[in-house]
């Protein structure tokens, strides 16, 4: 199998970037790598982006940017074929800088660099990676030495990889971009709470993600289930798909809550449906840096969010939101109660969230430290 491939060799001038993730599903590593090659400098850097096992939805993103894409196939855990593949692209491709995103990428893309004996290498970790086994830690160990520089998307992250055996002077830490709304929420709640089917009045938590066991969204719907007993105006929007969907779904038809548990599954459009939420809510028990709560906190909602490292770098509690410990499901009740009491909180600590994305995680300030950098790695 070939890869497929559009690329032309650019001036010499430019630095030659080659972006290599897994997949352009629709996801939170794959979104940052997006915006990071359709926003890099096209009079700095040439960029070429390849997916080591398949395309997706942000392909459309980079082909309207002009981003070359090869596709190269990967059709196992271990595929000897798409290694020798990704040898071929990489020796065609000379890059100066070979920038990997997640496990998969960032295997293969350091066991090829030997091809490309100029190019840096860098690594891009997103979350605290507990779930890794013993012989995926021990391979990231062993991968080390062939490793220019690690990028941690947190503090927790870099710290995570300092404890794996990563030296520190290999070790960065770039927030994820944001790309901030004109404004805040927008003015067709009414009109999103229709199309929702949802009362008028209706106080709406909402998550907004990928359903794997780690988000615990379990939680948020036994916790919303129970506080409904005393403040039945609460609803609750789950936007996305994945492999906990449908026992999700099973649990709440156990527990009787499928009136005001709503599933809108996987939507292009999903943060347009930040629009009619209250309160943006989180469980989960492992993150990085996540997505859908700097998205929520842009569009000015306030989060309540499990008390892991990742999410107490994005909300300050009481400021921006508040922090429940793993599996409290009854904090997530507590505050949930409290904003629906007090009328105004919300509001107050969704501006404060608001200004603290726009201050600390714009696209442009991580586009920015990622050419920094590129240029100290090169030298240019």
């Amino acid at each position: 199998m070939n890869p497929v491939s559009t690329c032309q060799r650019m001036p010499v001038s430019l630095t030659r970037v080659v972006l290599l993730i897994p997949t352009l599903d629709r996801s939170g590593a794959e979104k940052q790598c997006t915006l990071l090659a359709t926003h890099l400098p096209r009079d700095q850097f040439d960029v070429h982006v390849i997916a080591l096992t398949r395309g997706g939805p942000f392909a459309k993103d980079l082909s309207a940017a002009g981003i070359p894409l090869t596709v190269i196939g990967k059709r196992s855990r271990f595929d000897p074929s798409s290694f020798w593949r990704l040898r071929q692209e990489l020796k065609r491709l000379q890059p100066d800088i070979l920038h990997t995103w997640l496990f998969a990428a960032n295997s293969y893309g350091r066991l090829c660099a030997g091809v490309i004996p100029r190019a840096r290498v860098v690594v891009s970790e997103r979350c605290v990676d507990s779930w890794k086994s013993g012989w995926q830690l021990w391979l990231d160990q062993r991968l080390i030495g062939r490793t220019d520089r690690l990028i941690g998307n947190s503090p927790s992250v870099v710290e995570f990889y300092g404890e794996l055996g990563v030296p520190a002077e290999k070790l960065v830490c770039i927030p994820n971009g944001i790309d901030l709304p004109a404004q805040s929420l927008p003015a067709d709640r009414t009109a999103l709470l229709a199309e929702l089917k949802l009362p008028p009045d209706a106080f709406v938590a909402g998550f907004v993600g990928r359903l794997a066991r780690q988000k615990r969204v379990e939680d948020l719907i036994w916790a919303v289930e129970t506080l409904r007993q005393i403040r039945n105006r609460l609803q609750l929007v789950i936007v996305g798909d994945g492999p906990e969907r449908a026992k999700l779904e099973d649990f709440s038809r156990e527990v009787h809550c499928t009136q005001h548990v709503h599933f809108l599954g996987q939507r292009e459009d999903a943060t347009r449906f930040l629009g009619a939420l209250d309160v943006f809510c989180l469980a989960s028990s492992f993150e990085g840096m996540s997505n859908s709560v700097m998205e929520a906190m842009a569009a000015g909602l306030p989060a309540i969010a499990s008390d892991i490292p990742p999410n107490r770098e994005l909300v300050v509690p009481n400021e921006t939101g508040f922090l429940c410990k793993l599996g409290d499901t009854v904090g997530f009740m507590q505050y949930l109660r409290r904003l629906i009491d007090e009328p105004g909180l919300g509001a107050r600590l969704g501006a404060a969230g608001r200004e603290r994305i726009q201050t600390l995680f714009s696209i442009q300030t991580m586009v920015g430290r990622h050419v920094d950098l590129y240029r100290q790695l090169t030298g240019r």
